[in-house]
């Protein structure tokens, strides 16, 4: 299959992002639904997650991409794999996740990872990165007790920044002593993050936990 050709980054706050949300039926997407869930915010092409599915049967996997493109193209991967635990959905984080949230097995929930978000530099730009406070707020209301949070990027300002907004909520903190990670606990690393150490280039993780 041919890759398909989308803009590195679009704009979550555009009005082209702001339509209503179609959730499925995931009892209809999951072989089994009571199965722990991971989810993958921006998950980009999902190969991160067509790898991990294979490897963790007993886990179902959810992708959450802005770039629908990417979103069909990966479930189209997904259908010739015949995963049952995998599934990219088409949504805009910003002003979606708490009807995600609301409409998944929130018990179910065990790790939730955000990679390599896009960086958006300038000041003025900020208030489109994917961890906003709000955000955090919102996993914090739905996720259990436990529930990890996975955080990498190659760009140290926004690995900090996507840090401490979920330590400035009194719900979340770091899962061991140490808040900076020097190898992926995941066991599986995305096309970003092998590019990134191929170039001798550090990445910056974090592993959270909602308290």
């Amino acid at each position: 299959m041919a890759r398909v050709r989308v803009r590195q980054h679009v704009n979550p706050l555009s009005s082209k992002y702001q339509q209503s949300l179609s959730l499925p039926d995931w009892s209809q997407i999951y072989s089994n639904l009571s199965l722990p869930l991971h989810l993958d915010i921006g998950c980009a092409r999902g190969r991160f997650l067509l790898e991990m599915a294979p490897q963790h049967p007993d886990i179902n996997f959810l992708g959450i991409e802005i770039r629908e493109p990417l979103v069909i193209e990966a479930n189209q991967l997904r259908d010739e794999e015949n995963l049952t635990n995998l599934h990219y959905l088409f949504a805009n984080i910003n002003n979606s996740l708490e009807d995600i949230l609301n409409s998944l097995p929130a018990d179910k929930i065990d790790l939730v990872m955000v990679q390599f978000p896009d960086p958006w530099f300038k000041k003025k730009h900020h208030k489109r990165r994917v961890i906003q406070s709000e955000t955090v707020e919102v996993l914090a209301k739905f996720l259990k007790s436990g529930t990890r949070i996975f955080l990498q990027s190659d760009i140290k300002e926004v690995a900090e920044e996507m840090c401490d907004r979920f330590l400035d909520n009194p719900h979340f903190n770091p899962l061991k002593p140490e808040i900076w990670l020097t190898e992926n606990p995941i066991g599986v690393m995305t096309e970003r993050e092998i590019a990134t150490l191929n170039k001798g280039e550090p990445v910056y993780r974090t592993m959270l936990v909602r308290d």
